[in-house]
């Protein structure tokens, strides 16, 4: 049973840092796409970042692109989402989600409709 536990989300001032974690358990095999959704109040969820564990490939969406950095450490089984220079227009609910296997992310890895695997979330509230 796949289980995704995120925690490090709280409130921040603008330009400031947080760093998201995600406790992956159940995940028997690599060749996950691992990625970070957020969601704001009213918005559609959308892709924030994501990473491929075969080789640590990595893709950013432009609105957070040289702000944010993806990471996982695979003796933990943790995924990392690492915040720099937030703005009040990252506030948002941050979600962790998996899936396996390249094609199923490839191509179309922010479409929230490909990932079989979700946290509950961990809310990020950044003030200006």
């Amino acid at each position: 049973q796949v289980q995704l536990v995120e925690s490090g989300g709280g409130s921040v001032q603008a330009g400031g840092s947080l760093r998201l974690s995600c406790a992956a358990s159940g995940l028997s095999y690599s060749g996950y796409c691992m990625a970070w959704f957020r969601q704001a109040p009213g918005k559609d969820r959308e892709g924030v970042a994501l990473i491929w564990d075969g080789d640590d490939t990595t893709y950013y969406a432009d609105s957070v692109q040289g702000r944010f950095t993806i990471s996982q450490d695979n003796a933990k089984n943790t995924l990392y989402l690492h915040m720099d220079s937030l703005k009040p227009e990252d506030t948002a609910m941050y979600y962790c989600a998996a899936t396996w296997g390249w094609n199923s992310c490839a191509g179309s890895w922010y479409v929230h409709s490909q990932y079989n695997y979700w946290g509950q979330g961990t809310q990020v509230t950044v003030s200006s």
